[in-house]
């Protein structure tokens, strides 16, 4: 009996003894679990500073609006009308005679500023070589007079009617300015001298702007000028006096890219 009561005894110390244990083991298996690493966060992702020139970024203007100028660079077609023509040989009208002017392709630089979001003011630099010709009447076939460069500088008044948008058609009215240079005479037995007044006349025109990437933009303009050309000629010995008047009326027409600042 005293044997059973000492393994009794033994057995509830064994017990008191392992409980602590437990209870340590129970409250700190959670306490691995909920301090357990986390997943490193992931940045988020920054804009960049720098926009590329042939970039479209977050800060890029749609379309074109007040206090932007661009600059822009055409290749362009002169193609002269030559309506009215009228020839004079020592003040004697010479019938059914015209002049015939040719047509020239050449590049061409605009200058363009916006006042408001509708309405802009341009400017165009380019200089082109025409040969100059008389047909038909007391001529007969044709008769090469020589050949001319023109600088015809034209300010244009333009509205734009889509504005801030990335196709941005426009209509214009202006005035062109013409001013022939470097007029050579043809070696053709009756004219050693050619020479032309300054000249100009209105000019209406239509295009349209279209927002490639970035600041850079693509043209398509087309003006019709109302220019009329004075012109005379004359023999080495000034006893053959030409004059022409000519109703040159050329259609220009451009494509280019331009470039906003």
């Amino acid at each position: 009996m005293k044997n059973i009561r000492k393994l009794a005894m033994s057995a509830a110390l064994g017990a008191t003894a392992l409980a602590p244990v437990a209870v340590h083991a129970q409250t700190t298996a959670p306490s691995t679990y909920v301090n357990a690493p986390l997943a490193k966060p992931v940045p988020v992702a920054q804009p960049k500073g720098h926009c590329g020139i042939f970039q479209t970024c977050s800060t890029t203007k749609i379309g074109l609006g007040k206090g932007d100028f661009m600059i822009r660079l055409s290749a362009v077609g002169v193609l002269p009308e030559d309506r009215d023509s009228r020839v004079w040989a020592n003040g004697a009208p010479l019938v059914g005679t015209r002049i015939k002017t040719t047509n020239q392709v050449m590049p061409e630089l605009t200058f363009e500023y916006f006042v408001t979001d509708n309405i802009s003011l341009d400017l165009i630099a380019t200089s082109t070589r025409h040969e100059v010709a008389a047909e038909g009447g007391a001529v007969g076939g044709k008769l090469d007079v020589g050949s001319a460069w023109v600088l015809p500088p034209t300010v244009t008044v333009a509205w734009h009617f889509r504005p801030h948008k990335r196709l941005n058609p426009y209509v214009g009215v202006g005035g062109t300015f013409m001013w022939f240079h470097n007029m050579s005479a043809a070696n053709n037995g009756l004219t050693s001298k050619l020479n032309s007044g300054f000249t100009g006349g209105p000019s209406i025109n239509a295009g349209v702007d279209y927002q490639l990437v970035g600041n850079w933009f693509f043209n398509f303009d087309v003006k019709q000028m109302f220019v009329r050309m004075h012109a005379w000629a004359e023999n080495s010995s000034e006893s053959v006096h030409v004059t022409a008047h000519d109703s040159l009326d050329p259609t220009v027409v451009s494509a280019g890219i331009a470039y906003r600042f």
